[in-house]
């Protein structure tokens, strides 16, 4: 199929010829004509799949169509997203959408001065793009009335749900108009977001492009057992060896990213930290370095691992391995976007052993070992970790035995 056979305005199908689309993608495909048929829609996704346009794209034809005549200047749509990085990104697909239609759109998020986001809505938008927090604020102040919205859009539910923001998710679904569309969209489904889903769509088409929680099929991934001092001299090795020159490393702390931007700098690779302390210039400095291929290596925490969308990236490192499965599946979905092949390297030390395990029963495969590198995880490092100090071994038959029975233990974990 083409977007041509989409029954898309003109004006649309031009902007979106300009941005090099020709075929949709599936969520496309599916999501857009029950969207422009005004149906509520529940779209269950992985990241990279091309939600963002299989939302936006009808939204801008229905509210062009529908307020073609009107110069009212109430905000007709928001769009709900978790993080500053995603709000700002949405809003760039808005402007690239629609930048042949009068729809006005603008952007609010939070960790910066409010003025100029207030300034923009008194001139009147179409489509708002915010985060929740600076929502409510602006809400509570009077800044914004949400009475005539006509299309709501929940996107990343279950990041929310991570975050912490379900709460003022529900706070700003209690101000809206009963008489709405709704677009619910997320990665996973857990028990909770299932039941918000229940509570704010009504009747919807469900769209699901993908097993919950898959990793694409194009992205080729691959572990690597290292004790933990040595992932700095692995990650090193690893982007000399393999002329790696423009790469996405997630970390599990702030501090580590900062350490590891730090280190690679020191050894003379251009690198940036990017996490929820950084200013957000300081933030959106640097992923227009990396965008450019200014910065070869850019180093994430998990605030950003579904806000970063960067075209033709083939690797993604996993410095440390996420504790919740369900993030393995977010980092990795930033390499191997719409079809395109990528690469997934983890790093693995004893200790992370167990968040292995838990990853390969969600995705429901065991990701290939690469055992030849120059720093392999040793045996007393694994010994002394307290994931196989959990169950001590019998002794009965000497330590070498129980030593034996340990190693026995950890290979069939890493098989």
């Amino acid at each position: 199929m083409l977007f041509s056979e989409l029954r898309l305005i003109e004006p649309i199908l031009k902007a979106v010829e300009s941005e090099g689309y020709q075929k949709p993608t599936p969520i496309q495909e599916k999501a857009i004509p029950s969207i422009l048929k005004l149906k509520d829609l529940l779209g269950c996704a992985q990241t990279g799949t091309g939600k963002t346009a299989a939302f936006a794209i009808p939204m801008l034809q229905i509210l062009h169509m529908r307020h073609l005549k009107t110069a009212k200047k109430a905000i007709k749509a928001l769009v709900l997203t978790p993080t500053r990085e995603l709000a700002i990104q949405i809003q760039e697909s808005f402007n690239a959408y629609g930048k042949n239609l009068p729809v006005k759109n603008t952007v609010v998020f939070g960790g910066v001065g409010q003025q100029p986001q207030v300034d923009a809505l008194r001139r009147g938008v179409d489509v708002l793009v915010a985060t929740p927090g600076r929502l409510l604020d602006l809400m509570n102040q009077g800044h914004v009335n949400l009475s005539e919205i006509e299309i709501f859009v929940l996107d990343e539910a279950d990041r929310m749900l991570d975050m912490g923001f379900i709460n003022d998710v529900k706070k700003v679904v209690g101000k809206l108009p009963f008489k709405r569309q709704t677009l619910f969209f997320s990665a996973t489904m857990p028990a909770e977001i299932q039941k918000l889903a229940n509570t704010i769509l009504k009747d919807p088409v469900m769209v699901e492009v993908t097993p919950v929680s898959s990793t694409a099929e194009t992205i080729n991934q691959s572990i690597y057992f290292v004790d933990k001092p040595d992932k700095r001299k692995l990650l090193k090795h690893l982007l000399d060896e393999l002329k790696i020159d423009h790469t996405l490393i997630f970390t599990r702390t702030k501090h580590g990213a900062d350490r590891i931007a730090k280190d690679l700098a020191k050894d003379g690779v251009k690198a940036a930290a990017i996490h929820g302390d950084k200013s957000q210039g300081a933030r959106q400095r640097a992923l227009t370095e990396f965008k450019e291929r200014k910065l070869r290596v850019l180093v994430a925490t998990d605030i950003a691992a579904r806000g970063i969308d960067i075209d033709d990236l083939t690797y993604v490192f996993n410095y440390d391995l996420p504790n919740v499965p369900e993030t393995y599946v977010h980092r990795i979905g930033r390499t191997g976007r719409a079809g395109a092949n990528g690469n997934a390297i983890s790093f693995v030390d004893a200790e992370e052993n167990e968040y292995l395990i838990d990853i390969q029963k969600l995705i429901k495969r065991t990701i290939p070992i690469i055992d030849k590198h120059p720093y392999p995880l040793s045996w007393q490092s694994m010994l002394a970790s307290k994931e196989v100090q959990r169950k001590p071994q019998k002794e009965s038959k000497g330590s070498a035995d129980s030593t034996k029975d340990k190693k026995k233990k950890f290979h069939k974990s890493k098989r």
